[in-house]
């Protein structure tokens, strides 16, 4: 060493110093630590990589409601009217059958305060109309009655006539046979007389005798004849008057038939019309009761679509939006196509709603801060218009340890969900998310309901 400076330094001091910087050098306390923190790091991160991970889909979405009379809905007016007064403002709580609005009408139609009592009357005078018809048709009932009972008889009469002239042919032709027989027998006594004459058996005088009996039989068969053909057009007579007793029937039964059936027509007509002024006067009374618009259900007016008084709204149109008091709320998540095959109905979910701050460990749902347990209660059968399927999700009600879903969630609010499905080692779940490939399940889906045991 040089001794540039003039002051001396003692050489135990330099020594003491020397042999401390030896003791250092040789004896390194800092990388024995460091060593240690590495080999322990190392053998937690082995540990680590042993521990049990849940494997989970995620989703985002909205809150929405499980029924669909639920989900806000707008308020319609059944008949066009003009509003006349609003009974409620916007954000008040309303009850089912709370009048909404009342409206006046605009058809001239229905202008008229007595309406009703017009349309009752109509219908008085309709009735009245039936009842004058229905009696009409009882008439022609008795009047068909009596033409039967008066043919019947005019028949029998017109037969028993028919009978008796059908006899008196009869009768006169057997007597034309007889006399003829006579006619026939004189003729022959005659010839024979004729005879005895010539050979002077007989006188002039028994001649003469038997040529004027001959006479008298021939009238009496040329009388007989004509006495059949009078019979014979008798019972002609009585046939044709047969024939015209069931035509004179038949015609006047007709025209009964037909004022029974214009009867019927008539009555059949006025029930029509009585059932059409029924039917308005129904439909005026409905219409009536129709110009208050009231809550189709207990919920709250989130908004009036229509504004103002004496404003003129067209039938069915929407004039209020209204939201449902105590809706079964449910969380509306939308997962990946290739997703959807792992997850089964009754799955666990974990979800973090906007406005709850939360520390969600996907891997370990039991200390996640903050979220809210769910069980997957629909899924689609169809993929939504953005290519992702939809899943609702329902409150766990079986898990103790999961508090209920908070009373301030609102409608649309969004929601990020973690659907929940079976362990699996970290280091296969670190290799499955290096390679890309989907989370795996230890026993087949199927589209039952599946339990999963709840983490502890």
């Amino acid at each position: 060493m040089l001794n540039i400076s003039n002051q001396e330094v003692d050489d135990s001091l330099w020594h003491e110093e020397l042999d401390r910087a030896r003791q250092e050098l040789l004896q390194p306390k800092g990388a024995r630590l460091l060593a240690r923190v590495l080999v322990a790091v190392g053998v937690i991160f082995v540990v680590i990589l042993f521990l049990p991970w849940r494997q989970t889909i995620q989703g985002s979405g909205t809150l929405t409601t499980l029924r669909p009379q639920d989900r806000p809905q707008t308020v319609q007016n059944a008949i066009a009217g003009r509003i006349e007064h609003w009974n409620v403002r916007e954000g008040q709580l309303v009850k089912e059958g709370d009048t909404l609005l009342t409206i006046s009408e605009i058809k001239d139609e229905y202008f008229d305060p007595n309406l009703p009592e017009r349309l009752r009357e109509q219908l008085a005078a309709k009735q009245g109309n039936v009842a004058a018809n229905t009696a009409k048709i009882q008439a022609t009932d008795q009047q068909i009655e009596a033409l039967r009972l008066t043919l019947n008889v005019q028949l029998d009469a017109a037969r028993n006539r028919v009978t008796q002239a059908r006899n008196t042919v009869r009768i006169d032709s057997a007597d034309l046979v007889a006399v003829t027989n006579f006619y026939q027998i004189a003729r022959a006594r005659l010839a024979r007389y004729e005879e005895g004459y010539k050979n002077g058996l007989f006188s002039l005088t028994d001649i003469e005798t038997r040529r004027l009996k001959l006479q008298e039989d021939q009238a009496k068969v040329t009388a007989q004849r004509n006495k059949l053909l009078n019979s014979q057009q008798s019972l002609a007579n009585a046939r044709i008057e047969l024939s015209n007793l069931r035509a004179k029937y038949e015609q006047d039964l007709a025209k009964t038939l037909s004022d029974r059936s214009s009867a019927v027509s008539s009555r059949a007509s006025s029930e029509g019309e009585v059932a059409a002024l029924r039917n308005k006067i129904s439909n005026v009374e409905v219409r009536r009761g129709l110009y208050v618009v009231r809550a189709p259900q207990a919920g709250y007016v989130v908004r009036t679509l229509k504004a103002g008084i004496g404003e003129t709204i067209k039938e069915g149109e929407s004039i209020a939006t209204l939201q449902p008091d105590a809706p079964i709320l449910a969380a509306e998540l939308y997962v990946r196509a290739m997703d959807v095959p792992l997850i089964q109905r009754g799955r666990q979910v974990r979800l973090q709603f906007d406005g709850w701050p939360a520390i969600q460990f996907s891997g370990w749902p039991s200390v996640a801060v903050g979220t809210f347990g769910g069980t997957v209660t629909v899924i689609d059968v169809v993929s939504s218009g953005n290519g992702k399927y939809r899943l609702l999700v329902r409150p766990d009600q079986h898990h103790e340890r999961d508090r209920d879903w908070p009373a301030q969630l609102r409608l649309g609010s969004g929601v990020y969900g973690w659907v929940i499905l079976d362990s699996v080692p970290v280091w296969y779940e670190i290799w499955r998310q290096l390679n890309g490939f989907p989370p795996t399940l230890e026993t087949e889906p199927s589209e039952a309901p599946v339990k999963v045991k709840a983490e502890k």
